[in-house]
């Protein structure tokens, strides 16, 4: 993934590097597909770089140390969670998940957004930690569909597959927290859907700070002109 902060749009042209860049936060049922979404837009803009989170699991056959998760030890985990080093973690599904500050801020100082996907209750810390972030639900279009992806993974036991079932259930209920949400029926669409509402969050954000520098600007002449006044003869 380049350093580069620009991104080529969608006409051909490139735009500009990012003076405030933020967090954008991916949530989503298991199975919603926020990580593929992510993995599309990483693919795709070279203004957004991604947090790779910690995990006690077991690495997946596919996975690397480095590139998927930070694979720790619990000793090592829990030794980081006392330092504060997480920005955000919890136990799910008896395994410990965590986003380390360091990563977050790593992205954020290269000049780019930083997506992060993560569940709702990592999604609630991290707000804390980084109010500025930006928060997208990820929906599947129905519940069959929902239900097809978490049968599909064939990887989990009966009893993991009735735990997933019960967080989709927390997480659906959760909806409501999030200022974006987007229904992930056509994958392609869902990823334009989410780059737009960064894309929005940058020209909003820059024309907020652009409209605070104007009217600190009037300010400054307004008192000016009130010194001036005052100090002048009576």
């Amino acid at each position: 993934m380049s350093t580069d902060t620009q991104h080529t749009a969608a006409d051909g042209s490139t735009e500009g590097r990012f003076a405030n860049p933020f967090p954008i936060i991916l949530s989503a049922p298991s199975g919603g597909g926020k990580t593929t979404i992510a993995r599309r837009l990483l693919e795709r803009r070279n203004d957004v770089g991604y947090s790779i989170s910690c995990t006690t699991r077991t690495p997946r056959h596919n996975e690397l140390d480095g590139r998927d998760y930070h694979f720790l030890s619990r000793e090592d985990f829990l030794a980081r969670r006392a330092r504060a080093e997480f920005a955000e973690s919890a136990e799910v599904h008896g395994n410990l998940y965590g986003t380390l500050r360091s990563e977050i801020m790593r992205v954020l100082n290269s000049g780019r957004h930083v997506i992060l996907d993560i569940d709702v209750q990592g999604a609630r810390q991290l707000r804390e930690a980084f109010p500025e972030a930006v928060t997208v639900f990820v929906l599947p279009p129905t519940g069959d569909v929902l239900l097809d992806r978490l049968r599909n993974r064939k990887t989990e036991s009966p009893q993991q597959l009735a735990a997933r079932l019960h967080s989709a259930l927390k997480e659906l209920r959760a909806v409501d927290e999030y200022e974006y949400v987007v229904v992930n029926d056509d994958l392609d669409r869902a990823v334009r859907q989410v780059g737009s509402i960064l894309d929005a969050e940058v020209v909003s954000r820059e024309r907020v700070s652009g409209l605070r520098h104007q009217v600190e600007g009037l300010i400054r002449h307004l008192e000016a002109e009130i010194d001036h006044h005052s100090s002048g003869p009576r």
